[in-house]
């Protein structure tokens, strides 16, 4: 059987007492959306889920927006949620398919692998009329130990080489209008536009309308339409590092497991006075 990143609900279902699961609701919610991931997850979640808050579990010494934290740092609050070095994670949000990849890409940028993201989410299973359950939810603490993975995550430096022509192609994940420079940036005193040379794949267009990634055939479609070499290196970008994760999972379920994410994203590269931004349409190659 092929290597997925995904597991089905049934699966879970049929999973979900064993000792070695430790069950995520990684819920978050772009600025300015009138919903609190918190207070959702308190009032509903699949049974035994712990609550991960990517803006807590991250760097507080930047002004970045949940930057990944030290590997100490992560290792404690991975320890607080349960996690020991042999559990099998699953990841899951109540969008569908949205902020739960950033959460495997986190697990596996700190070295552990045995992760995965519930297909569909927390959507699908409450439309499968599967238990849900209230309440905060503690489990004794774990032992996990962080082993960062650096090849997995890229910093400006990296990204500026990567475009200067590095070998790496680098992908953004934010809507056409955005990427464009058309539409204003979501977080103040971001610049529009993209970085020279990005090349733009949407992540709303590899999800479904019932949040899960479109077909592996569709999927190779929609990346070669967007000018990506398959066969080449790539980074995945987007405003804060979570949208970019879902594509960086999209190049899993084709075999590209490998993929970094660059954390700072556009929330770094466009507040910045020394790095350079384009407008327009992206290039096809």
């Amino acid at each position: 059987m092929d290597r997925d990143p995904f597991v089905s609900t049934e699966w879970l279902a049929a999973h979900l007492e064993a000792p070695d699961l430790v069950l995520i609701d990684a819920t978050w919610f772009m600025p300015g959306t009138p919903r609190d991931a918190s207070a959702e997850y308190a009032e509903r979640h699949i049974p035994g889920a712990v609550h991960f808050d990517i803006d807590e579990i991250a760097d507080h010494s930047t002004d970045l927006p949940h930057m990944l934290p030290e590997p100490a740092d992560f290792a404690i609050h991975a320890r607080r949620l349960g996690v020991e070095p042999t559990s099998r994670v699953v990841v899951y949000d109540a969008q569908g398919l949205f902020s739960a990849p950033r959460v495997w890409w986190m697990f596996r940028a700190m070295g552990h692998e045995n992760v995965a993201v519930l297909e569909g989410g927390l959507a699908r299973w409450i439309a499968e009329a599967r238990p849900v359950e209230a309440g905060w939810i503690q489990k004794p603490h774990g032992e996990f130990k962080a082993h960062p993975d650096p090849d997995l995550v890229r910093r400006l430096d990296q990204v500026r080489e990567a475009l200067d022509g590095g070998g790496a192609q680098v992908l953004d994940a934010r809507a056409a209008d955005r990427f464009s420079g058309r539409a204003p940036e979501p977080r103040p005193g971001l610049r529009s536009g993209h970085m020279p040379g990005a090349l733009n794949l949407p992540w709303q267009t590899i999800v479904t309308a019932e949040g899960v990634l479109a077909p592996k055939a569709e999927l190779e479609r929609l990346f070669k339409a967007a000018g990506v070499d398959l066969d080449k290196p790539i980074v995945t970008t987007c405003g804060s590092g979570v949208s970019a994760a879902i594509l960086a999972i999209g190049l899993a379920r084709l075999g590209h497991w490998r993929t970094p994410v660059y954390d700072g994203s556009w929330s770094e590269w466009g507040a910045r006075s020394d790095t350079q931004v384009a407008t327009g349409e992206a290039a096809r190659v």
